[in-house]
C-alpha cells in the first residue's frame, strides 16, 4: 500500500496518471483491484524518500531533500478507479499532486527499479518468513539437544 500520488490532475477524457511505489508496482495487485493492468512507465519522484514502516508490509514516502523514489506511473486511470485505489490505501494515506520524471528503460535505472522491487517483495514476505525461520531453529535445537553427536 503506501501513498499513491495523483499528478497533474486529469486530461480532457477525465483520465488520471498515478505514481505508485509500493504494492501497486505489482501488476497482479493492480489487476485484482482494477480488473485490468493499465499502461505504465517507470518514473522517479524527486525530493522524497521511501521508508519501511515497522510492523507493516508496505512502505511510505516522505518529503526529503536530495532523495528520490523510484516507481512507476499508471496511465489512463478513471475516477472510479481512483476511488478504488484510495479505498485500498491505509488510513495514514494522503493523496497529493506531485511532479515526476518519466524514465527511459536505461540499464542504470532498470537496476535501481529491480533493486527497489526486490526490496519491496522482501518486505512483503517478511512477516511470514520470520516465524518460519524461528520454527525451523527451535526444531533443530530440540533435535540437536536430544540426539548425541555422531
Amino acid at each position: 500500500m503506501g501513498s499513491t500520488s495523483i499528478l497533474g490532475g486529469s486530461n480532457p477524457q477525465g483520465l488520471h496518471s498515478v505514481f505508485v511505489y509500493g504494492s501497486l508496482l505489482a501488476d497482479d495487485v493492480v489487476r485484482v483491484l482494477l480488473k485490468r493492468v493499465p499502461e505504465s512507465s517507470p518514473a522517479v519522484l524527486n525530493g522524497f524518500h521511501r521508508f519501511s514502516i515497522k510492523g507493516r508490509v508496505y512502505p511510505a514516502i516522505l518529503p526529503l531533500e536530495n532523495k528520490k523514489v523510484i516507481g512507476k506511473v499508471l496511465s489512463g486511470i478513471t475516477a472510479p478507479e481512483i476511488a478504488i485505489l484510495d479505498t485500498f490505501e491505509d488510513v495514514e494515506y494522503e493523496r497529493r499532486i506531485v511532479e515526476v520524471s518519466l524514465m527511459e528503460w536505461k540499464q542504470a535505472h532498470m537496476n535501481d527499479f529491480i533493486k527497489m522491487t526486490m526490496g519491496f517483495m522482501e518486505e512483503l514476505e517478511l512477516p511470514e518468513s520470520k516465524p518460519r525461520v524461528a520454527t525451523y531453529e527451535s526444531f533443530y535445537q530440540q533435535t540437536g539437544d536430544s540426539s548425541p553427536m555422531s
